[in-house]
């Protein structure tokens, strides 16, 4: 009987120490493990707006996939650049995808390319399939282009859009 009440109780407070120890962002990916999308969103928005990348960049990704939130591809964007500014690899690369399809955004090969081959270089190697696949539909002078931007990018450590 001690064993059965110890096998319950160890875990009821491991969670209990587990959440009082949670940041913010623990708080609400904790929300959206547990399909609680909006309490998600309420807690990950102010971290955002302070700088968060992580916040930013998993903010960006609700909005895109509009899974548990409605679908905002603006919004999307708005957050992928400033995840991105910061050097996120997937924000970047989310930017690529929605510039080469034209989602969210104008259809921009140029810019297409550019995030991508800046998210190669935040370290996402598989981003330069993606990379490639779309300089395969560019002229060499949009290629140039694209290039001119992501140096001067990389050069300004700024936002880059």
């Amino acid at each position: 009987m001690k064993r059965i009440f110890l096998t319950l109780i160890i875990p009821a407070l491991m969670l209990m120490v587990t959440t009082a120890w949670a940041g913010p962002y623990e708080e609400a990916m904790f929300a959206y493990e547990k399909g609680d999308y909006t309490a998600a969103v309420e807690k990950l928005r102010p971290l955002a707006e302070q700088g968060n990348v992580t916040a930013q960049a998993t903010l960006a990704l609700l909005y895109d996939t509009g899974y548990g939130i409605p679908q905002d591809l603006g919004e999307a964007v708005k957050w992928y650049r400033l995840a991105a500014a910061q050097g996120d690899k997937s924000a970047r690369y989310n930017l690529g995808q929605m510039y080469d399809t034209g989602q969210g955004v104008p259809q921009d090969s140029v810019r297409a390319y550019m995030w991508l081959d800046l998210s190669v270089a935040a370290g996402n190697a598989t981003a330069a399939a993606d990379r490639d696949a779309v300089a395969k539909k560019m002229t060499p002078k949009q290629i140039a282009a694209a290039k001119k931007l992501v140096s001067e990018c990389q050069q300004a450590k700024k936002a880059c859009d």
